[in-house]
């Protein structure tokens, strides 16, 4: 299995899921590097004052935000830092919604969930309850000082962990203003009994290994190719590491029952309590 980049713990009610966080996709893109071509050196980028043109050196950099057209607002690191949300190393759920009703547009990046410390009996509860009902979980999650809002859903024997942009950060459709032609057309039968057999036609089952980068393909191939006639440059390089955090959390089954107990109670304190 994949390296874990995360770990902690699915949480709802008074139940808790140790789980790990593994990233369920993987970056194939081609990556050029910018090189000195009469050393070879690797050419990285300056911290540049955009007004003199001059290099400015890291103790003299600010951090600030636009409040308006050329004027900024100062934040110091120790502010910044205070605004971050607390990494409580748990998935936190909100709510239960209907899969279907998640926009397409809000889905960002998948992550797979694997269970972790004698998590897997209330894993595949969680799991097999949601299939059941058709309900994906929503809920937040701090990764690298980040809050994100996130859906928890089933993908066969397992639980996928989908980041979802915020509300606030996808646009109306209304900003596309479609013409009414596109919104209400007039369509003849015979023209969409046409469409329908090309659709019907060109149908195919989802293979995977059928589809291909052929920019990737061509390029990789290209560097092979000169790599077998000595065609290499040696270019010092440097690799970073990143941290990561663990939680060691108890897996308790029967918090369950002890969850769903709570809530008629706390339904007839807040009453008491509004009377």
């Amino acid at each position: 299995m994949p390296r874990a980049i995360w770990k902690g713990a699915i949480s709802f009610g008074l139940v808790h899921i140790p789980v790990s966080l593994v990233s369920a996709t993987s970056a194939q893109g081609v990556d050029f590097d910018w090189l000195d071509k009469r050393s070879m050196d690797p050419v990285g980028y300056k911290r540049v004052n955009k007004t003199t043109g001059k290099e400015v050196t890291k103790d003299n950099i600010v951090k600030g935000v636009a409040f308006e057209k050329g004027r900024y607002v100062v934040l110091s690191e120790e502010e910044i830092r205070s605004a971050h949300p607390k990494s409580t190393q748990t998935i936190e759920i909100i709510a239960f919604v209907a899969g279907d009703q998640i926009p397409l547009q809000n889905i960002d990046t998948p992550y797979f969930l694997a269970p972790d410390k004698r998590g897997g009996k209330v894993y595949a509860l969680l799991r097999e309850t949601l299939r059941k009902t058709r309900k994906v979980a929503l809920a937040n999650v701090v990764l690298h000082t980040k809050q994100h809002l996130a859906a928890l859903m089933p993908l066969e024997s397992a639980l996928v962990l989908v980041m979802l942009r915020w509300p606030a950060e996808v646009r109306s459709l209304d900003e596309l203003e479609l013409p009414s032609d596109v919104t209400k057309p007039s369509l003849a039968k015979g023209e969409l009994d046409m469409a329908k057999c090309l659709v019907e036609d060109m149908s195919a089952d989802w293979q995977p290994e059928d589809y291909r980068d052929s920019f990737q393909e061509k390029i990789m191939a290209l560097v092979a190719k000169k790599a077998k006639a000595g065609k290499i440059e040696d270019v010092e390089s440097q690799e970073g590491s990143e941290e990561r955090k663990s939680a060691d959390v108890i897996d308790l089954t029967e918090l369950l029952k002890r969850s769903l107990a709570g809530k008629p109670a706390a339904k007839k304190t807040a009453k008491k309590k509004a009377s």
